[in-house]
């Protein structure tokens, strides 16, 4: 069986997108399938490319035995509505291209980056393979959401299309139930959606002792560390975080490790609030992160309050309750009730102080109570298991 993957986002880029779509391929390939992936060159989320690469036309490469080829793209960071529709759209045409000259018996396309699924379509129609819509964000809802573009004719438009989308793929394989829910009610037929949650990989993520080293070198000896490790983004609130924290006792100590197209403006609010108990660093390799997450007491995991983030469920609640670290959680909606379900952390309402400080203090008295439900949480939630379950529907599809 041959799989063509079209995605923005791929290793070494660390973002969410990036890790499952690298997990699933190589356990695929680990069964015997024939993976090629076409994705850009490494450049999220400042729009810099990473070292070692130059954005070429074309370029061959392969990782675990996933065969890659990545394309030219107008890169540019990951801010502004017109500069990253522009980017993700010339991904598209660049994939599409490429793409003629793959051979599959399926092809997946996967979201936030919209118009990578309009190459899967296009690829599907040429080709007369099935495709599959992968769905990880409701777009062009969510950009509504952080308030990139208030252009309701734009978004209608935006919304006609991604439905004829939806409709015209063999599947759709949502990343949450809450999706797929939204789906329905926009008229889709239940039967050709699929719902694969995130994960965990367990053999990268388990309990282990604190790196003495990192506590020594960041200074937080005899310090309650609450961990951020992701995107500093327009969705995830982290500036409410730092106006939250500023008369904090000083047991507590703040690490937030990633980039995004807030970071600049976050240090800039860090110092003017002249706060002492944060840390920020650059990111990481994600080899490095159980690392970094084994430092933490506690796994941070905000976003803005929005009905819309009411359907998300961040990755990070899986790696770190693979890792027995209880996650303080500021979403509402699926991923909380997950959460509540297995006693894995705490959750408090986005955006309020006075709940998020109540919900702190809990966490840290009440530690040791909710080591046990991460646990669970983590084995059901195998991204292994999760990947044998999506080649399962692919294979489904292809022989249709």
């Amino acid at each position: 069986m041959k799989i063509l993957f079209l995605t923005d986002n791929f290793p070494p880029e660390v973002n969410a997108p990036a890790t499952r779509t690298y997990e699933h391929c190589k356990q695929w390939v680990k069964l015997g399938v024939d993976v090629t992936v076409i994705t850009c060159f490494p450049n999220f989320p400042l729009g810099k490319l990473f070292d070692g690469y130059k954005n070429r036309l074309y370029q061959k490469d392969e990782i675990d035995g996933i065969k890659i080829i990545r394309v030219w793209t107008y890169i540019t960071k990951n801010k502004g509505f017109f500069k990253r529709s522009l980017d993700y759209f010339s991904f598209a045409v660049s994939s599409f291209i490429v793409g003629l000259f793959v051979k599959t018996d399926i092809i997946i396309a996967t979201s936030p980056q919209f118009f990578t699924t309009w190459s899967g379509w296009a690829l599907s129609k040429i080709k007369r393979k099935p495709w599959i819509f992968e769905l990880r964000d409701l777009w062009p809802e969510s950009i509504k959401a952080v308030g990139a573009t208030k252009n309701e004719r734009l978004i209608k438009f935006l919304e006609k299309i991604e439905l004829r989308l939806y409709k015209s793929a063999n599947r759709v394989v949502s990343v949450t139930d809450s999706f797929k829910q939204n789906l329905i009610k926009r008229g889709i037929n239940d039967k050709k959606i699929e719902v694969i949650y995130n994960g965990a990989n367990l053999d990268l993520f388990y309990p282990m002792p604190k790196s003495t080293n990192l506590v020594k070198r960041l200074d937080l000896q005899n310090k309650f560390v609450v961990g951020y490790i992701g995107t500093h983004g327009m969705a995830h609130g982290l500036d409410f975080i730092l106006k939250s924290i500023k008369n904090l006792e000083k047991e507590f100590h703040f690490l937030f490790i990633g980039d995004g197209a807030e970071k600049e403006n976050l240090l800039k609010l860090k110092d003017r609030l002249g706060l002492k108990n944060v840390t920020f660093l650059n990111p990481i390799k994600k080899e490095d992160v159980p690392k970094y997450l084994s430092v933490c007491d506690v796994s941070l995991v905000p976003l803005k309050k929005s009905d819309t983030f009411k359907t998300v469920i961040p990755s990070k609640i899986f790696e770190s309750s693979a890792m027995q670290i209880p996650i303080l959680l500021g979403v509402e909606g699926e991923v909380k009730s997950i959460i509540e379900r297995y006693k894995a952390g705490v959750c408090f309402e986005p955006e309020n102080k006075d709940d998020f400080l109540k919900s702190l203090h809990i966490i840290k008295e009440k530690h040791s109570l909710f080591l046990e439900g991460c646990r669970q949480l983590a084995l059901n939630f195998d991204r292994k298991k999760l990947a044998l379950k999506m080649l399962n529907i692919l294979k489904e599809v292809a022989n249709e």
